[in-house]
């Protein structure tokens, strides 16, 4: 058999080509056709459901508005996924733990947990209190499905009239989410979250299941929550057996605590009341004649001194007993009774300062917030204040809110490089121009100091210095190249930083070593704990001991030797340098007589944030002064507003006790028993006879001595700055708020 040779086979090839090439054009324009004959006949069938005019509109309008309801409503289930993962299926137990504080001497302080008290059903609630606080805070609660639009419409046109009444534009559904699921945070974030946690709510329960928990679960001023509460508190009475008046007056309260608080304002209580029971006629709930009674004869509350709460301490003690709850540390017990490290004294010097100093001074300085924490040098928790009225916010800014703290932050950086072996206080270090790529930070006045040594850069809290630190560390570690260096150093920062109790994730940036890292105030102070307790670690903590219901023991505070994080050695060097800055430097306010204060000042950019973190062999506390908003203040730096706070406050925590020394300094404290005489101490005592008493006696006698000074015009109530004094911004370097890469001026940016 003869095989065809290559021209023909590439003949036959060719061929075979052309006819398949023949049939994909002969497929394809077959298929075409009958394409275009389908579609025809489809046309023809579909023409008979063809509209014009105004049909053809009201299509493509809901058409448009189909595609856009899908759109819309992914959106909102996006949104709203934040606000259900708040939520689970045994969200309404999750509060039943019932606990009962006591302080440091087994005094009760309060209580928290079940806050819907089933006590009194919602069947037996006087009406008059149901009416007065739907008339007043949601007229249409019966209608609404959670939100409603119309009461906050009516709510914006009556309060833009003015003429002092307010309406709520929140219904009682959204209040009720706030108080089980959220903070009183200002943010659209918190709104959005309220306003589906309000669907989710009223998806759940009925109106009167949200309407009991509003009534037993919302905060009513003098730290009692609930109207059940209320109503004996202000009114010594059972709730169900209280005036048409005596309701208006609570259910005044719902909204605005502390203002309308008949203990702290009567006329401003009486005010809201007739406000409340204008609104009962306006609802048609009562008549104008029937309020007639109320409006004469308006409530009278029992006498109560107003009373200074450790409400936000309290919160966060009641948060660590959940948690250990849930670790299952206390077994399966609901009702505990936990003994704190609560010191009611300092507790209540530290409020009375921080109202007056905030009264006083706020808007000179245009700031109205401050936190302080108050810490054993171990971390027991001695005292709290989370903002300027618990009324107000229960926002707690002294664990909650995170802030810059500008040169605050400073001491991490010396104990990185002190550990590290390449310096000691009397290193000489050079105080010139440094930058980090185009970033180059700068001193308080645009100057620098030439050769120094490192006590004195902590002392005029100079801010090259930490930044060459950081360049430092990395190159003892084998980097040659100056960012990587710093990036290094910077890491080996956020580790000691870490280590000595900053909790909060802290953004590595070239200014982190000057403080634009973000920190808590409660972190600050357990970090400098560690400075004033010889170098362990000081876990903030509350609860010393817990009971159950049968008395029997079933938690103690760990007695477990914690972490050493610094050496002896760098604690020594450590508070002798904070020491000076007290003595010589920024922080000048915060000396006490015959008592060794060490600490830091911080400040950041344009004085949004004001910082003193300081500590003696006794005491740490950590204060911070600002705005929520994060809006300037006048020019208010650490050594003002805050040192002051922290100087008034623990002079008197220092009053009659047992003066430690602070780790590596000689002994430079005055005996107790020659304790300068203070705003608590004994009146015509003396000194000696206050180092004689016990701690809880000289407390007791320093409030009475405080009534009778609370009547005395002439002499400054507590918390007031002695005479002459004028609280002027010291000179101290700003830091912070500095983001990688930022230019002022030829490539500069000032850290003041």
């Amino acid at each position: 058999m003869r095989l065809p040779n290559a021209k023909t086979l590439l003949t036959r090839v060719k061929h075979a080509a052309l006819a398949f090439d023949a049939w994909v054009n002969a497929s394809l324009y077959d298929g075409g056709r009958s394409t275009g004959e389908a579609y025809e006949r489809f046309q023809e069938r579909m023409s008979v459901f063809s509209v014009r005019g105004w049909k053809r509109v009201a299509l493509d309008l809901t058409s448009e508005g189909v595609t856009i309801g899908t759109g819309g409503a992914i959106l909102m289930l996006a949104l709203a996924q934040p606000a259900f993962n708040l939520t689970s299926d045994n969200w309404l137990k999750q509060q039943d733990l019932a606990v009962t504080f006591l302080d440091r001497y087994g005094t009760e302080v309060g209580r928290r947990g079940i806050k819907h008290d089933d006590s009194l059903k919602l069947d037996d609630f006087p009406d008059i209190m149901i009416k007065a606080l739907v008339s007043t805070e949601d007229r249409r609660f019966y209608e609404h499905w959670g939100i409603d639009p119309i009461g906050t419409a009516r709510a914006l046109v009556n309060n833009s009239r003015g003429g002092g009444g307010t309406q709520g534009g929140s219904s009682i559904t959204q209040q009720l989410a706030k108080n089980l699921f959220l903070t009183n945070e200002r943010s659209l974030e918190r709104k959005v979250n309220e306003a589906f946690l309000a669907l989710w709510l009223e998806s759940h329960l009925t109106k009167n299941e949200i309407l009991k928990l509003y009534l037993d679960r919302a905060y009513m001023g003098g730290g009692t929550f609930g109207a059940v509460a209320a109503a004996d508190y202000y009114f010594g009475k059972p709730l169900k057996d209280i005036s048409l008046a005596e309701a208006a007056m609570l259910a005044g309260l719902f909204k605005a605590p502390t203002k309308y608080a008949p203990h702290v304002n009567l006329p401003a209580a009486r005010a809201r009341a007739v406000d409340v029971l204008h609104n009962m006629v306006e609802a048609g709930f009562v008549t104008e004649g029937q309020i007639q009674t109320a409006l004469r004869n308006p409530a009278t509350p029992v006498t109560r001194q107003r009373d200074i709460t450790a409400d936000y301490y309290l919160d966060w003690a009641f948060n660590e007993i959940k948690g250990l709850a849930d670790a299952g540390r206390l077994r399966s017990d609901r009702v505990l009774t936990v003994k704190t490290p609560l010191d009611i004294g300092i507790q209540k010097r530290a409020d009375q300062v921080v109202e007056n100093v905030l009264r006083q001074y706020g808007d000179q300085y245009e700031v109205d917030e401050a936190a302080m924490v108050i810490l054993d040098p171990d971390g027991a928790l001695r005292a709290m204040v989370g903002g300027a009225d618990y009324g107000e916010s229960q926002f707690n800014r002294a664990t909650d809110a995170l802030r810059q703290p500008g040169s605050s932050f400073k001491p991490y950086v010396y104990a990185a490089a002190l550990a590290s072996g390449q310096y000691r206080p009397e290193t000489k270090v050079v105080d010139r121009p440094v930058c980090i790529g185009n970033w180059c930070p700068q001193n308080y006045g645009r100057s620098f100091a030439g050769a120094t040594n490192l006590t004195v850069a902590v002392t005029k809290s100079i801010n090259t210095i930490p930044i060459q630190i950081s360049i430092a560390l990395g190159k003892a570690m084998g980097i040659s190249h100056e960012a990587r260096a710093a990036k290094a150093g910077r890491v080996k920062i956020i580790e000691t930083a870490h280590k000595m109790g900053i909790t909060t994730p802290l953004t590595d940036s070239v200014s982190l070593p000057i403080g634009s890292a973000e920190v808590t105030v409660i972190d600050q102070a357990a970090g400098y704990a560690v400075f004033a307790n010889g170098g362990r670690r000081a876990k903030p903590y509350a609860a010393m001991e817990v009971k159950n219901s049968a008395g029997e023991v079933i938690f103690r505070h760990d007695d477990e030797k914690p972490e050493q994080v610094l050496s002896t050695q760098v604690v020594s060097d450590m508070n002798f340098m904070l020491n000076k800055v007290v003595e010589e430097g920024t922080a000048r306010r915060a000396q006490i007589e015959g008592v060794k204060v060490a600490g830091k000042t911080g400040t950041t950019n344009a004085y949004r944030d004001a910082w003193f973190v300081g500590y003696t062999g006794n005491y740490v506390g950590a204060v911070w002064v600002g705005n929520d908003d994060h809006s300037p203040s006048n020019k208010m730096t650490g050594g003002s507003l805050p040192a002051m706070l922290w100087h008034d406050v623990m002079e008197t925590a220092h009053q009659g006790i047992e003066l430690k020394v602070m780790p590596g300094l000689k002994e430079g404290g005055r005996p107790a028993a020659q304790a300068s005489s203070g705003p608590a101490a004994p009146a015509g005592g003396g000194a000696t006879a206050a180092g004689k008493l016990s701690r809880r006696s000289f407390e007791v006698i320093g409030g009475l001595n405080g009534l009778f000074r609370s009547v005395e015009p002439a002499v400054a109530g507590p918390g007031q700055p002695k005479a002459g004094f004028k609280p002027a911004a010291a000179a101290e370097p700003v830091s912070g708020n500095l983001a990688e890469g930022s230019r002022s001026g030829g490539g500069r940016i000032e850290t003041r």
